[in-house]
């Protein structure tokens, strides 16, 4: 079986293979979880936190995850359109879900050219 994502608080439990996984983003303290089939969950954990438990538990299969900025994790699976100028990213499976994050100009400029360097 491949590999979960486990987060659990003191209240509940979040079991969830990263695939599924679309963005993490930062809300303060918490962060929100945005799954491939719309569905948003609330965590009780900073993005830092969220960003080691991947590691911890994925491995190497947690480099499906990208840090963008400050406020952001997603998965390079849905990496689907980036603007720089706009500080416009999309992110789509191109066939059910799309959904428009912002991140600043310097984070989707290296996100850009780390992309660029992969192709290459």
């Amino acid at each position: 079986m491949a590999k979960q994502l486990i987060i659990t608080t003191s209240n509940d439990l979040v079991r969830i293979a990263p695939d599924r996984i679309v963005y993490i983003s930062s809300d303060g303290n918490y962060s929100t979880l945005v799954q491939a089939d719309g569905e948003m969950r609330m965590l009780s954990y900073q993005l830092g936190q969220v960003e080691k438990m991947i590691a911890a538990q994925l491995g190497a299969e947690g480099n499906i995850f990208i840090r963008i900025g400050k406020s952001l994790i997603i998965n390079r699976s849905y990496i689907y359109y980036i603007n720089v100028p706009k500080q416009k990213l999309i992110l789509s499976d191109v066939a059910t879900f799309n959904h428009t994050v912002v991140a600043s100009k310097e984070a989707l400029k290296q996100l850009k050219e780390l992309l660029e360097k992969e192709v290459k």
